[in-house]
């Protein structure tokens, strides 16, 4: 996957890490995020062209802050620190750093010294997106001032001799509107990039890799029809041909029609070996009575491997497990360290005792746009590839309280109808994230002549270029309008259909 440049991204638990990768990537420079303890003799022996320091949510005086090791100044690679990164590096070559009177967050007017090989062809002026309560009072010895706000006296710094860089802001966020001009001039002035880094190359590449690595041994893959584990599917296909056994665990919380479509797509285009294995009544059995959100989610999640366990030793011996391991994955699972966001159940592998000799994981070093990029050139159609974002425990977490049969069956025909729609009025790919929830209330209606007391389906759609911040989708009220009488006119038990403008923060995407 990585190419002969190859810029470093050093992680100290800062929200924006994976974004800073993914801003750089779309500049055609491929990077890595590797934790903050990772050893500057390390760093050296991989040949880096640059190294840039993640913001983190410590205050680098604190004696356990997270620290890097100090040799990485002296190894005479180019290094951007940004926020606590900026911090970090005035604080460990000498620089001051103390808490401000007052709190810097959201949108800044920055003044730039355009001298600066950082900020050429930028404005002299222009809006940042800040987010401190410290700052660095006092630059360490041989750096300059670049930039500066008004509560801010330092926004910017350098020592161009020792290739070390800093910002107080976020350029890697939508809301600097220099941020991607600046990102170019470090990568490619700074660091000589020269962003020739594609995936046009990804699959003939990773094709060849995997062939390689399974020769004519047998694989088996956890198929659960999203995005991911579908590409990695067909990826393996064409490396290992029948060799390759799909598993297809259908917990019967998908939206509506999609197990279908998944047998007909596997089956039918690309003639892959598949079992499906439609476990629904199992899966509702085990979600009787639990109400708990994160119970759900943990039921499923074990149900799924305990389905996956069993199907799997009916093949006989398998020396390969095919996962949908992607980038995100790896870097929230993270190593016990400040990285650490998230568990995912895919990151290290399924039980012990089904008796693999490894992993197959061909789109672990990518992100989710740039998976749906190789899905698009392996030839998976468009509905599969830029299917919306699903959990993995399905439509149990868009029904508030107890999953049953009823309920699913309500929600997936309001949620179809919401899609459906969404589509009609060429909506779907501009909005990044949309769903129907069932939210457990119930209200007094009105339909025909008769009173009812009856369900309330909440619509959801959310417009994001990261998902770590988003902002409710502004639907056209007509299509709203079509939206909700035929979900109420068209799907029972339902008399009321409201729209979530909440954006997020203070909200999360999903209701549970």
């Amino acid at each position: 996957m990585r190419n002969n440049e190859a810029i470093l991204i050093l992680d100290f638990g800062g929200q924006y890490s994976q974004l800073i990768a993914r801003r750089v990537r779309d500049l055609n420079v491929f990077c890595e995020i590797r934790p903050y303890r990772t050893s500057a003799e390390d760093i050296a022996s991989c040949g880096y062209r640059g190294i840039i320091f993640s913001g983190g949510p410590e205050t680098v005086s604190d004696e356990k802050a997270p620290k890097c090791d100090p040799g990485i100044f002296k190894l005479g690679i180019p290094v951007l620190g940004i926020c606590y990164g900026a911090q970090l590096m005035a604080y460990e070559l000498g620089g001051d750093v103390k808490s401000a009177d007052i709190r810097e967050y959201g949108k800044t007017e920055v003044d730039f010294h355009t001298y600066s090989k950082l900020f050429r062809d930028m404005s002299d002026r222009s809006v940042c997106w800040m987010s401190h309560t410290v700052y660095i009072s006092a630059v360490p010895k041989g750096f300059r001032i670049t930039a500066t706000s008004k509560t801010c006296p330092t926004a910017a710094m350098e020592n161009e001799e020792l290739k070390l860089y800093a910002t107080q802001f976020h350029p890697e966020v939508q809301h600097t509107e220099c941020g991607t001009q600046l990102l170019k001039n470090f990568l490619f002035s700074i660091c000589a990039c020269s962003g020739d880094w594609k995936m046009d190359s990804f699959v003939t590449t990773t094709v060849k890799a995997l062939k390689d690595q399974i020769g004519d041994k047998k694989v088996i893959c956890a198929l659960s029809g999203g995005v991911d584990s579908s590409v990695a599917a067909v990826l393996v296909h064409q490396a290992a041909g029948k060799n390759l056994t799909c598993i297809f665990v259908d917990h019967g919380l998908l939206r509506k029609d999609e197990g279908d479509e998944v047998e007909k797509i596997f089956r039918k285009q690309f003639d892959i070996n598949l079992i499906r294995v439609n476990a629904k009544d199992r899966f509702l059995s085990k979600l009787a009575g639990v109400t708990e959100p994160e119970r759900k989610r943990k039921i499923i999640g074990e149900e799924f491997i305990r389905v996956f366990e069993e199907e799997a030793k009916k093949i006989g011996h398998v020396d390969y497990l095919c996962q949908g391991t992607i980038y995100p994955d790896v870097v929230e699972s993270g190593s016990g360290d400040a990285a650490t966001i998230k568990s995912h159940h895919n990151v290290g592998g399924l039980p012990d005792d089904i008796g693999f000799t490894g992993l197959v994981e061909p789109l672990r070093d990518l992100f989710k746009d740039e998976v749906r990029k190789v899905g698009t050139q392996l030839g998976i159609p468009d509905n599969l590839v830029w299917r919306q974002p699903f959990p993995g425990p399905g439509l149990a977490i868009r029904i508030m309280g107890e999953v049953t049969s009823e309920k699913l069956e309500i929600l997936q025909e309001a949620d179809a109808v919401f899609r459906d729609e969404i589509a009609n009025s060429g909506l779907s790919r501009t909005i990044n994230q949309y769903f129907a929830v069932l939210t457990g209330i119930k209200s007094v209606g009105v339909m025909g002549d008769g009173r009812t007391y009856d369900n309330t389906i909440a619509l959801r759609g959310v417009t994001t270029s990261d998902f770590m911040t988003a902002d409710w989708a502004r639907i056209p009220y007509d299509v709203l309008a079509k939206i909700s009488d035929r979900i109420v006119n068209e799907v029972r038990n339902v008399n009321r259909v409201v729209y979530d403008i909440t954006s997020k923060p203070p909200a999360t995407i999903e209701w549970e």
